[in-house]
């Protein structure tokens, strides 16, 4: 079991949702957290609770996911772990998508993965270990209609991660995929805590408890990939 405590952990996503409930859990287990999302208000409330630190970024852009890397080396000197977990989604017929909608979901995404990935893996390949975890989607893995958008990104960034998986294994560096089924979020534009949700859906822990999970696998081992659904979901 590899222990967390005092590894840097950069979690993107992290001012609500999935990635507030990882930056809790990690600090919990005694990661030095580093929060990254563009709230500023929601990521100083959230670094009251870790004691870590966070940094104000849009990680679609190139020198701002190099500033997140470049930061987190300067103020700990070191970098452990990296959560890809910001992601964005909107639902529509294809015809009513406009450019503009698939390129957020795209740059965020995918675009927001690869930056993160490409700032941290000289690092990890220096230091020969580094664990990397991609949050996803179960869609990632099936079709819908409405989401021929948010569908299309999380296939690429699937396939993004699994290659990446292959390409740095063989410097010690893991990369895992999780894919959630339905969470209740603010994902879409919802606000959580319905009574309907509570019985069809996720709870964030439930994604930060597999994080967690594969984060802890002894070094020698690898979670490739991990799905979870609610047990009302049909898959």
């Amino acid at each position: 079991m590899t222990d967390l405590t005092d590894q840097v952990a950069i979690i993107s996503g992290a001012s609500r949702g999935i990635g507030r409930a990882i930056a809790l859990l990690l600090a919990l287990q005694g990661a030095k957290v580093v929060a990254v999302a563009r709230s500023e208000e929601e990521l100083t409330e959230l670094t009251h609770k870790t004691r870590g630190l966070s940094i104000v970024a849009d990680i679609a852009d190139d020198t701002d996911a190099q500033h997140v890397v470049d930061e987190t080396l300067r103020q700990y000197g070191r970098l452990d772990i990296l959560v890809c977990n910001a992601g964005v989604g909107s639902f529509n017929e294809l015809e009513n998508f406009t450019a503009a909608e698939w390129d957020r979901m795209f740059d965020t995404n995918v675009k927001g993965t690869f930056l993160l990935c490409k700032a941290a893996v000289p690092h990890f390949k220096k230091q020969r270990r580094g664990h990397i975890v991609g949050i996803t989607s179960d869609v990632a893995r099936r079709t819908f209609p409405h989401g021929t958008a948010y569908g299309a990104s999380k296939y690429a960034q699937d396939a993004l991660l699994g290659s990446l998986r292959k390409e740095v294994r063989p410097h010690g560096i893991k990369v895992s995929t999780i894919y959630p089924g339905l969470v209740d979020t603010y994902f879409n534009d919802t606000t959580p805590g319905s009574a309907e949700a509570e019985k069809t859906h996720l709870r964030p822990s439930d994604v930060a408890q597999a994080v967690r999970y594969v984060l802890e696998a002894p070094p020698h081992v690898v979670v490739d990939e991990l799905m979870l659904h609610p047990i009302t979901q049909e898959w």
